[in-house]
C-alpha cells in the first residue's frame, strides 16, 4: 500500500508515466479538429446555449442568497489543500474505518487494475448484469466497456446517463452528460431503444421521464448488483457519499445485495466537519439548488438493512503524478460541480465531445493531460482564452487560468527537446532574431509595413504558406501607418516645439 500512496517513482526508478487503460481520456482527434467539427452543428450550440444560461442563471440567483459564500469558498480551498497534504494518512484512515466497519477495500494503480476488481467482484456473485450510479471514476477507466467484454451488462439509470448509453453516446457535459440533445432526439432514442416503450411516446418531459422510471423499475428489482461513485467518503468514519437529484442511485445504493464503489483518491475529506463545507458550495454551483435532493451516505455494512456485501476501489489511475506536481496538483480539488463549463465561451461553442475526454470544459483541459500526460492531451491547455470566468465560479478557487499556461509551458519545453523543432518554434526563434538589436528591429518593423499591401477593408485575410495556416482561421489587423518609435519621436518634437 506504501507503494501505491507514494509513486511518483515506480519501483525501477524510471520517470512516472501514464497510467494503463486510461479510458475515455484521451481523445481521438486534437481539440482544434473536433471543436472545428462541433461549431458546424447548429442545433448543438443552441442546446448549449439555451441549457448553459439556464443553469448560470439558476445559480446567480442562490448563491447572492448566501452573505458567506466567498468564505465558504475560501474553507473548501484550504480545507482540500491540506487534505492533499496529508492524502496518504486520510486515505488509510478511510481504509481502516471501512474495514472495521464490514466492508473490504481495494487499491487500483490504473484503469486496468481497477477494472480487473470490479469484474472479478460481479464474476464472484455469478450476475451477469449491474445496475450503475451515475460516476465519472467509472467512464474514466472505461468500466462499462471492460464489464462488456466479460460478458456483464452495465445498466446507467442515471436519466441523462440512460439517454446517452442507449443513444451509443458520449457524455458532453459533467452534471448533465445528456445536454447535446434535445427533447425530440430523446423520445427517439427512447422508441428505438427501449422495447417496452409506449409507441405513442411523445416529447413531452414528464412522458418522458415516466417512461424511463418503467423500464429502470424492473432493472432496480433484479439486480444482485450496483456500481456506484462517490462525491465525497469521511476518513474519521469510513462513510461514504453520493448526492444525485432523481432518487435513481439511491434505489442502487440500497436495494442490490452487493454494491461495489469505485472512488478516485482525491474525494477524502477529514472529518463530517469539512463535509458540511462542501455539501453547502456543490448542490449551489452545479444544478442550481439550496441542496441536493438525495443526499446518500453508508458506513460499512448494517446487517439488515442495505447492501450486506460492500468494496470500496480506491483508484489511482495518474492521481499521484498529479499531486506531485505543486502548480497542477489543485486539480485534484474539483468536486465535479460543472460551474466552469456553464460559464466557459469556449464550452458554449464546442460542447463536450470535442475534449475527446471524460472530463470536459476548463477542468477537463487541466485534469485530463495531467493524468494522461500533457502530449498525449497537448490541444487542451489551449482550448481556452485564458478569460477566468472559470476561476471566478469554482467553489474552490481552483486557478484554472494559471493552470493552463503552466501546462502549456510544460508542452513548449517537451517540444524543445525534439530533434526537429516545430513551425511555431522556428518562427518565435526568428522573431527572437530580429529583435534582438536594433537595427533588425527597424528592418522588422519595414517588412511590417510593408503588410499593409495585402490587406482589405483594414484587415489582412490570406497569406501565403505556412503563414495561411494562421488566416484560415483568423484574420490579421492592418501594421499602423505609424511605428511607436515614430509616433514617440513626433511626440517628442511637437512637446519641444510647444516648450520653445
Amino acid at each position: 500500500m506504501s507503494t501505491f500512496l507514494g509513486m511518483p517513482t515506480p519501483r525501477d526508478g524510471s520517470p512516472a508515466h501514464a497510467p494503463r487503460g486510461v479510458g475515455h481520456l484521451r481523445g481521438d482527434e486534437p481539440f482544434p479538429v473536433a471543436a472545428h467539427k462541433a461549431l458546424a452543428n447548429e442545433q448543438l450550440r443552441r442546446n448549449l446555449r439555451h441549457a448553459t444560461t439556464t443553469i448560470r442563471d439558476k445559480r446567480t440567483r442562490v448563491v447572492a442568497e448566501l452573505p458567506d459564500w466567498e468564505a465558504l469558498r475560501l474553507a473548501a480551498e484550504a480545507i482540500k489543500a491540506a487534505t492533499m497534504a496529508r492524502l496518504d494518512e486520510h486515505l488509510i484512515r478511510l481504509e481502516h474505518e471501512v474495514t472495521a466497519r464490514g466492508g473490504h477495500v481495494h487499491w487500483a494503480r490504473d484503469a486496468v487494475e481497477a477494472n480487473e476488481i470490479v469484474t472479478g467482484l460481479v464474476r464472484a456473485v455469478g450476475a451477469t448484469e449491474v445496475v450503475k450510479v451515475k460516476s465519472m471514476a467509472t467512464a474514466e477507466i472505461g468500466l462499462n466497456e471492460a464489464l462488456d467484454a466479460a460478458g456483464i451488462n452495465a445498466v446507467e439509470t442515471d436519466l441523462a446517463e440512460l439517454i446517452v448509453q442507449l443513444g451509443h453516446d458520449r457524455p458532453s457535459h459533467i452534471l448533465v452528460p445528456a445536454i447535446h440533445r434535445n427533447r425530440t432526439e430523446i423520445r427517439d432514442i427512447f422508441l428505438r431503444q427501449m422495447p417496452d416503450a409506449d409507441p405513442d411516446l411523445t416529447d413531452d418531459p414528464r412522458q418522458l421521464a415516466m417512461a424511463a422510471r418503467a423500464h429502470l423499475r424492473r432493472k432496480f428489482l433484479s439486480a444482485q448488483v450496483a456500481i456506484s461513485g462517490a462525491n465525497f467518503a469521511v476518513a474519521d468514519t469510513g462513510t461514504i457519499t453520493v448526492v444525485e437529484s432523481e432518487g435513481n442511485g439511491r434505489m442502487c445504493l440500497t436495494l442490490p445485495r452487493t454494491l461495489i464503489t469505485v472512488m478516485g483518491i482525491e474525494k477524502v475529506v477529514p472529518t463530517w466537519a469539512d463535509l458540511e463545507v462542501f455539501l453547502q458550495l456543490l448542490p449551489r454551483s452545479s444544478t442550481g439548488e439550496r441542496m441536493n435532493p438525495y443526499t446518500s451516505t453508508w458506513t460499512g455494512v448494517t446487517p439488515g438493512d442495505g447492501p450486506q456485501d460492500f468494496h470500496l476501489v480506491l483508484l489511482d489511475n495518474g492521481r499521484t503524478a498529479v499531486l506531485a506536481d505543486e502548480v497542477g496538483r489543485s486539480a485534484l480539488h474539483c468536486i465535479r460541480c460543472s460551474a466552469c463549463l456553464n460559464v466557459c465561451p469556449v464550452y458554449e461553442r464546442t460542447g463536450g465531445h470535442a475534449y475527446g475526454s471524460v472530463y470536459p470544459g476548463p477542468i477537463g483541459a487541466i485534469l485530463s493531460p495531467q493524468l494522461t500526460g500533457v502530449e498525449d492531451n497537448a490541444s487542451l491547455p489551449y482550448a481556452s482564452s485564458l478569460c477566468g470566468a472559470c476561476y471566478d465560479v469554482c467553489p474552490v478557487r481552483i486557478d484554472i487560468p494559471t493552470i493552463l499556461v503552466h501546462l502549456r509551458a510544460k508542452h513548449v519545453a517537451a517540444r524543445a527537446k525534439r530533434a526537429l523543432p516545430s513551425r511555431e518554434a522556428v518562427a518565435m526563434a526568428a522573431t527572437a532574431w530580429v529583435m534582438s538589436t536594433p537595427r533588425r528591429f527597424r528592418a522588422g518593423e519595414l517588412g511590417l509595413r510593408l503588410g499593409r499591401l495585402l490587406g482589405r477593408r483594414g484587415r489582412i485575410r490570406r497569406l501565403p504558406p505556412p503563414l495561411s495556416a494562421w488566416t484560415k482561421a483568423r484574420d490579421l489587423p492592418l501594421p499602423p501607418k505609424q511605428t511607436f518609435r515614430q509616433w514617440w519621436r513626433a511626440r517628442g518634437d511637437d512637446q519641444s516645439g510647444g516648450q520653445a
